[in-house]
């Protein structure tokens, strides 16, 4: 429908017919931007004192329910954020006006009804107590059925539904106490308006209770009264004064209209943690809970999942958050046992989660509870409580694992994606619970679970059933992956009977497993057991479906292990081979396999190394060669980007140094083998050098190839670290070649790592000096041309030039080295938009700062550029940055402050004279203030956080709004 005048036309008066016409471009128009414009113009109508008038023409009840509603919501807006406007002369008028309003939309629409309703609470929260004294009497005497007045003979008054009205304050009385909890108040006026709202309890329960016993209630209205009792419960209105009304509800729940409603209140009702004080209250709630076990255990075997739901709510809520007070109250020990036998029969409801029962994920959290709270009593009472519920436990140790079980491979492959992720996950959970029981039960669960896998690996018949075995080691494995179970004596006989298990099924395989690694470090104790336990773990890895277990058990072994594993080095080595060249795993556990053979090549006798480090890469090293020959296209990428990546992950753990280490403890000194026997990992480097040449000359231009070669080097660099060193002349060269003809992060990455390590070594550092400097003319380069498009570089070269200033400022002394640019490339980077980059930026310059005394021609660069420094920092703080990067720049300054101080007073007193400098929000009196502050402090660092912080802050305008504390 065509409004007869656009809003959007500014200006346009504010009529009646003006908002109606508003209202309509904004529900029918489907132009977006005229919806928009309408939208805007109706939010600043709704502010305009003339709002007050106009809402009422708009409640006409020849309007649509859109104007309607639009009026009840602009009165809703004006009384609950513009009361002041309106004089108290007023106040009465306005109520009965929204009084009579709320009758005469009793019958609908709702929506209307709805927000009148909260029109006039909001009216009595602005009036309560001092103006209103009884308003929810006054509400419940203005909606009393009233007889038609006919004496006059008029008929002016239309026939009255008392249902309609009842519902009406009804929903009057349920929207009260939710505008209360929406409403923003001060602490000191919510606390008054919540003892006045709790004294109207005292009407409105007695109310609620004789609409619910009634016979003449009809449904609605009986819902009605459930969703009121929720909303007031949100008060913690006293249980002690409503349990009467919340055992009625429980009646409700026989109602299959009334059931969803009735459950919720009652566990809003009962999971009040107020409720603890009114012992005899809940103690009187429990039989109540307990009667409705048998409704329970009839939905579960009819499949019934929302009756079985709801019920269990209501069990848990009662049994979680009041089991130390129900555990205390000994003459009733025998209903709140009861109660835990009921929820122990919702977590073992019949059914697989989640597709035939949705109940038991419900109760887990309550076990945690429980048994805290049974903890937690002293010595002698703690005993008596284990005593009776620590066989209760052993049973939810039963039903967890069966509740665990994987279906039958067939109905399990029908599920969807969605519902195996949540199987999972309620496995996860289980698992947890698991760990978490171990703590009551201890040694003898773990003999337990032993006792029952040693019966079925023993009886064909039960064996067969592969998820009763899953289950068990399950279980097993929950245990083994958190607590230490080195001390158990169950473990020996465990791993005697793993190699008993069929591993046909995936599932039960993938677990045996996990169980598997979860006890390498036992097997690192005991390595005698490594001989039965390994054939497994082998065979797993030849099959791509147990990729991720069998791999990552492999790699624990192997980094457990390692020492011991000399006898089975050839069987693990061969077979890794073979599924690494038939391409049986996913790149991601390609990388994991290769870091589990470079703990068990770094743990070889020397002289064996190179020879097998020499077979295992070699397939891989001829796959590059013919790669590096072919024309570069996408599929090559990917496979060579795959085995720099294998070659990078063997790199990260082969580190023979590191069995020196295990050997000697981790005090001693890592000791670099003589020169004579190069380390294996260079040998090879040296080897394949050419060949990555190769690679880059004709990949140059693609920076993840790139980045998946210098990835090689880095991981060796980072793991060999001296070793490494006859590599660093030609890797300095190539690294200066590749960056000067196309610069990339990933070379400047690189860089940083050898500065890192070899900057101190005198025999090294003519190379290391070439590198930098040819990085640095290049990089400046860039700088020069505009580094925007290049935050990446700019972030690897400060973090690259505040590492050499941490190890090694003298090269600075260099001629070669502009240090003037490099300080207008530090203050560029500070203004980048991303957030690593002015990272880096301020760590280069708080290293600098530190070092101005050290090297002159870094002090000459800030005595004649400080002040730039500065004023670059401000602008930043003061809103130039995001207001997360305050911290870095609160470090600059501190710098500054600490090896500067006369300067920096000079430079912040210059820079802040600038009026509207760092921002037209701050004073000359606070940037005084800031100034101050900022000059006393040379060596607390959180104070100097906390003065630019809030500095900052008072910049953006936000001093005060809330956003202080973020």
């Amino acid at each position: 429908m065509e409004p007869p005048v656009s809003p959007g036309d500014s200006p346009v008066e504010l009529t009646v017919e003006n908002v109606e016409s508003a209202l309509y471009q904004l529900y029918f128009d489907p132009d977006m931007e005229r919806k928009n414009v309408a939208q805007k113009w109706l939010t600043q109508a709704q502010t305009s004192a003339r709002a007050w008038s106009f809402c009422w023409a708009l409640l006409s009840p020849d309007k649509i329910p859109e104007v309607q509603f639009f009026g009840a919501s602009t009165l809703h807006t004006k009384i609950s954020r513009h009361w002041s406007d309106l004089p108290a002369d007023q106040h009465e008028s306005l109520r009965m006006q929204l009084l009579s309003h709320i009758l005469h939309f009793s019958s609908g629409p709702k929506m209307v009804l709805t927000r009148l309703c909260v029109a006039l609470a909001s009216m009595a929260l602005n009036l309560i107590p001092q103006a209103w004294s009884q308003p929810v009497a006054d509400m419940v005497r203005a909606f009393q059925p009233q007889k038609p007045d006919s004496e006059d003979g008029s008929g002016a008054k239309a026939p009255q539904d008392p249902q309609s009205h009842c519902l009406a304050l009804l929903e009057l009385l349920t929207v009260l106490p939710e505008e209360f909890q929406s409403s923003r108040l001060a602490q000191a006026r919510r606390g008054q308006l919540r003892e006045a709202l709790a004294g109207e309890w005292a009407v409105v329960c007695p109310m609620l209770r004789q609409l619910l016993q009634s016979q003449d209630s009809s449904n609605q209205v009986k819902e009605k009264v459930l969703r009121c009792l929720s909303s007031w419960v949100g008060l913690d209105v006293a249980l002690g004064e409503s349990h009467e009304l919340v055992q009625d509800c429980f009646t409700a729940l026989s109602n299959p209209e009334l059931f969803d409603m009735a459950v919720e209140t009652i566990v809003n009702a009962i999971s009040q943690p107020d409720c603890q004080r009114y012992v005899n209250a809940l103690v009187n709630l429990l039989p109540l809970v307990l009667g409705l076990h048998d409704q329970l255990k009839t939905a579960a075997q009819n499949g019934d999942m929302e009756t079985s739901h709801g019920i269990c709510r209501i069990a848990v809520a009662m049994g979680e958050t009041h089991s130390r007070v129900l555990l205390e109250q000994v003459d009733h020990w025998q209903e709140y046992l009861a109660l835990v036998n009921m929820i122990l029969f919702c977590t073992g409801i019949p059914g697989h989660y989640p597709v035939s029962e949705t109940t038991s994920s419900l109760t887990l959290t309550f076990w945690y509870t429980l048994q805290d709270d049974i903890l937690s009593f002293e010595e002698d009472k703690q005993a008596v409580y284990l005593q009776v519920y620590r066989p209760i436990y052993f049973q939810l140790v039963d039903v967890l694992l069966h509740k665990s079980h994987y279906p039958s491979q067939e109905e399990y492959e029908s599920w969807s994606s969605d519902d195996k992720e949540q199987f999972r996950i309620y496995r996860v959970d289980i698992s947890d619970t698991l760990m978490y029981v171990y703590e009551m039960l201890g040694a003898e669960l773990l003999s337990n679970l032993y006792d029952r896998l040693g019966r079925q690996l023993m009886d064909p018949q039960q064996s067969a059933v592969w998820q009763d075995t899953e289950a068990l080691l399950f279980g097993f494995q929950s245990i083994a992956e958190t607590i230490d179970v080195n001390y158990s004596d169950v473990i020996p006989g465990l791993i005697g009977l793993i190699p008993r298990i069929n591993i046909s099924n995936i599932m039960l395989a993938d677990t045996v497993m996990y169980t598997i690694g979860s006890l390498a470090e036992w097997l690192a104790d005991h390595p005698v057991m490594l001989g039965g336990i390994l054939p497994m773990v082998l065979q797993g890895l030849v099959k791509p479906e147990l990729s991720v277990s069998s791999v990552s058990t492999l790699k624990r072994i192997c980094r457990e292990c390692r020492l011991d594993l000399g006898p089975y080095a050839q069987d693990i080595l061969t077979v890794s081979q073979d599924v690494l060249v038939k391409e049986i795993h996913k790149s991601s556990q390609c990388m994991w396999l290769m870091q589990a053979l470079g703990f068990l090549l770094s743990a070889l006798p020397a002289e064996e190394i190179l020879g097998r480090l020499h077979s295992l890469i070699t397939p891989h090293v001829q796959q590059l060669d013919t790669l590096a020959q072919q024309e570069p296209n996408p599929a090559n990428k990917q496979s060579i980007i795959h085995i720099l990546g294998m070659l990078s992950s063997l790199f990260t753990t082969l580190d023979i140094n590191r069995q020196t280490d295990g050997l000697e403890g981790a005090a001693s000194p890592r000791l670099t083998p003589p020169q004579s026997t190069q380390n294996p990992v260079v040998v090879v480097l040296q080897q394949v050098f050419t060949l990555i040449q190769t690679i880059l000359s004709k990949w140059l231009h693609d920076s993840d190839v790139v980045e998946a070669v210098c990835g090689v080097f880095d991981k060796s660099v980072r793991t060999l670290l001296h070793d490494f060193g006859p590599m660093v002349a030609q890797l300095s060269e190539m690294l200066g070649q590749i960056y000067s003809a196309f610069p990339q992060a990933s070379a400047l990455d690189l860089a940083r790592q050898m500065v890192h390590i070899f900057a101190g070594e005198e025999h090294h550092i003519s190379n290391i000096r070439s590198l930098i400097e040819v990085l640095t003319s290049t990089t400046l380069n860039i700088f020069q041309q505009g580094p925007r498009d290049h935050p990446d570089i700019a972030e690897s070269f400060m973090h690259l030039h505040a590492q050499i200033l941490k190890r090694k400022p003298d090269l600075y002394l260099s001629d070669q080295l502009d240090v003037k640019a490099l300080f207008y490339c530090g203050i560029l980077s500070v203004k980048f938009p991303e957030t690593p980059t002015v990272k880096a930026a301020s760590m280069f310059f708080t290293e600098f700062l530190s070092r101005c005394k050290d090297v002159p021609s870094l002090g000459d660069v800030l005595q004649r550029d400080g002040k730039l420094l500065t004023e670059t920092i401000l602008q930043a703080v003061g809103g130039g940055s995001p207001r997360s990067l305050t911290e870095h720049f609160s470090e600059v300054l501190l710098s500054l402050n600490r090896h500067c101080p006369a300067l920096l007073s000079q430079w912040l007193k210059e820079t802040l004279q600038t009026p509207g400098f760092p921002s037209a929000q701050v004073s000359t009196e606070q940037k005084h203030t800031f100034t101050q502050q900022l000059l006393r402090e040379q060596t607390n660092k959180r104070r100097v956080k906390e003065i630019v912080k809030e500095f900052s802050l008072l910049c953006r305008g936000l001093q005060g709004s809330g956003y202080s504390d973020y």
